[in-house]
């Protein structure tokens, strides 16, 4: 028996390193979630960058609550994957039978972090499946692959970076209205 700790906390650079790792490893880089954020925002200002769009993913994968739902959503399909789950519930997963919400649940839970609105911006990323999200859920219909929890969560942290980006922006433009220097203690 090891008497070396367990490691529970990480930093937040720790936790996007492995966000974009265990992303990584199931087939999903943050332009792809960025290119999301793009698409919806990009239809409702011209201030919108691919940039702002990639910063607002790598804030949202940096966050605690963000970090235990990838990491949890991409174990769960791993182990469906590898059918390590007994009774229905295996089948269930694997197959991403349509009556099954509770990775929508995550999925909600990840974008509320950005309120209402970016649980708007997820149920329409959750309906249209948009761009990696297309491909994830489309990937996973396929023998032996899972991404019943994997979709939702990529469209979750498209749907609240494409709410930051909203913010971001709205927030430049009141600062350019108000014709005041931009000081705030609120990171977007």
């Amino acid at each position: 028996m090891s008497n070396q700790k367990k490691k529970l906390l990480f930093t937040r650079q720790e936790m996007f390193e492995l966000n974009k790792k265990m992303l990584q490893k199931r087939g999903v880089s943050i332009e792809a979630i960025a290119e999301i954020s793009y698409m919806q925002q990009a239809k409702y200002s011209d201030n919108v960058s691919r940039s702002i769009c990639i910063e607002s993913v790598e804030k949202i994968l940096s966050l605690r609550d963000v970090f235990h739902h990838v990491q949890l959503a991409a174990e769960i399909d791993r182990l469906a994957e590898e059918k390590m789950f007994q009774g229905p519930i295996q089948d269930i997963i694997l197959e991403d039978l349509g009556l099954f919400g509770v990775d929508e649940t995550l999925g909600l839970d990840v974008s509320g972090l950005y309120g209402t609105i970016g649980q708007t911006n997820f149920g329409d990323i959750d309906v249209n499946k948009h761009g990696i999200v297309k491909r994830l859920n489309d990937a996973g219909k396929e023998e032996g692959i899972c991404h019943t929890f994997l979709d939702d969560i990529v469209g979750a942290i498209a749907a609240a970076a494409s709410t930051r980006v909203a913010q971001v922006v709205n927030e430049d433009l009141a600062h350019e209205d108000a014709d005041v220097k931009r000081f705030s203690i609120f990171d977007l």
